[in-house]
């Protein structure tokens, strides 16, 4: 029998050997998860001995990494924004990129509405919901998306966050207008699917392969959701109100003319950590 040690650096080293970047951070997820501990209780359990059982888990869920499936999926688990969040294959991975629309949010609520009714669209995991509703503890939100998969994921990280009792889920298409009787909200925040539809055979085999496909197909020019979105659903923006999307690499000028042409009075963009134009940032014009 092996210690948890021992079998973490084993992982640890057929990772880093096999290419993978973050091969201590996963190695470490690996282990955890087939040892059903949490990773700080794995580091302070590193010297114990261990079970074949869990040795045999730690070898199958290696072996699932290295066929290329993203350890976040294996281990059922991501962190966004300090959070921890439940994932599944049924939502897209939280990334690095989306902070920069929390950090934005946070930014053009800050001082000016810091009990805003917010509502996150194409909402997946809930990753936004659940760290802007942290940061901004006044907030109350609306999470919707079309996926009842989708919604169940936000569900379950909007109770682990302990965040319950202001927020909450509905399913509804973004391409579509919206429900009724759903009111006004001070701001719209969105990461929609953007990428163009056949740039989706050119991503990384982790990706097209595992992620949900129907959350990253933006259409033939990868703007399909930003059009709709605009043109649809700002009717629910309260006076002054803020529509905050995600967008991809080149998409931030068009996003801007579109928010422009549909009667924004400014349309301002936050960059990414290495350089790219990833927020875009719209204010509804007011009727004073």
């Amino acid at each position: 029998m092996k210690t948890y040690n021992e079998i973490y650096l084993q992982t640890r080293n057929i990772l880093r050997q096999r290419g993978i970047e973050g091969y201590t951070l996963e190695a470490k997820l690996i282990v955890s998860k087939a040892a059903g501990k949490t990773v700080a209780a794995l580091m302070r359990d590193l010297n114990l001995y261990t079970s074949d059982e869990i040795e045999e888990r730690v070898e199958d869920y290696t072996a699932r990494r290295l066929r290329g499936e993203p350890v976040a999926y294996i281990s059922g688990s991501w962190e966004f924004y300090g959070l921890p969040m439940i994932v599944t294959p049924d939502v897209l991975i939280p990334r690095i990129d989306s902070e920069v629309l929390v950090d934005a949010a946070k930014e053009m609520l800050t001082g000016h509405k810091m009990d805003a009714r917010v509502l996150d669209l194409c909402c997946g995991s809930g990753c936004l919901t659940c760290a802007i509703a942290h940061e901004m503890p006044a907030t109350r939100f609306l999470s919707v998306d079309i996926s009842t998969s989708a919604l169940e994921v936000c569900r379950k990280n909007i109770a682990l966050n302990r965040l319950n009792n202001r927020a909450i889920c509905m399913q509804a298409d973004a391409l579509s207008a919206p429900p009724l009787g759903l009111g006004t909200f001070d701001m719209i925040v969105c990461n929609p699917p953007y990428i163009p539809s056949f740039d989706i055979f050119t991503l990384d085999s982790s990706v097209k392969d595992f992620e949900p496909l129907w959350a990253l197909d933006g259409g033939k020019d990868g703007l399909k959701f930003y059009k709709a979105i605009i043109k649809n659903w700002k009717i629910l923006l309260a006076e002054d109100g803020l529509l905050l999307f995600e967008v991809g690499e080149g998409q931030a000028e068009p996003v801007s003319e579109m928010l422009l042409s549909a009667g924004f009075s400014s349309a301002e963009t936050r960059k990414d950590t290495i350089g790219v134009d990833r927020v875009v940032i719209g204010r509804l014009a007011s009727s004073s």
